[in-house]
C-alpha cells in the first residue's frame, strides 16, 4: 500500500503549526497561479494534457486555452469529457506546439 500526500501534508502542518494551502489542477488557484508567473493574460496562455477533465477541461473554465494531446492518460472519446467547444484535440505534443506558433 502506497500513502498519497495527504498524511504527509497533515504531519507537516501538525509539525509547523499552520494550515497548508494545496495548490493543484483542477483548481482555479492553480491556473491562476501559473499565469501570476507568466505575468500576461489567461487568454494567452494554454494548458496542453492528456486528461480531458483536470488539465484541459479545468484550463478552459479559468479562462485559458486548451489543447487535448491524444497520448498518456487520454483513451478514445475523452473529447466528450472537456465540455467546452474551444478546446482543440491532437494527436500529440508536436502537433500541440505546431497549433500554437501557427495561432491556431
Amino acid at each position: 500500500m502506497q500513502l498519497d500526500a495527504g498524511p504527509f501534508v497533515a504531519a507537516l502542518e501538525y509539525a509547523a503549526g499552520t494550515k497548508a494551502l494545496v495548490l493543484g489542477k483542477p483548481s482555479p488557484d492553480f491556473f491562476a497561479a501559473a499565469r501570476e508567473e507568466f505575468s500576461c493574460p489567461l487568454e494567452r496562455v494554454t494548458m496542453i494534457g492528456d486528461d480531458a477533465r483536470s488539465d484541459v477541461g479545468a484550463a478552459l473554465k479559468a479562462g485559458m486555452r486548451g489543447i487535448l494531446v491524444q497520448t498518456g492518460k487520454y483513451r478514445p472519446g475523452d473529447e466528450a469529457l472537456i465540455g467546452h467547444a474551444n478546446a482543440l484535440v491532437v494527436a500529440d505534443m508536436n502537433e500541440a506546439v505546431e497549433k500554437i506558433l501557427n495561432g491556431d
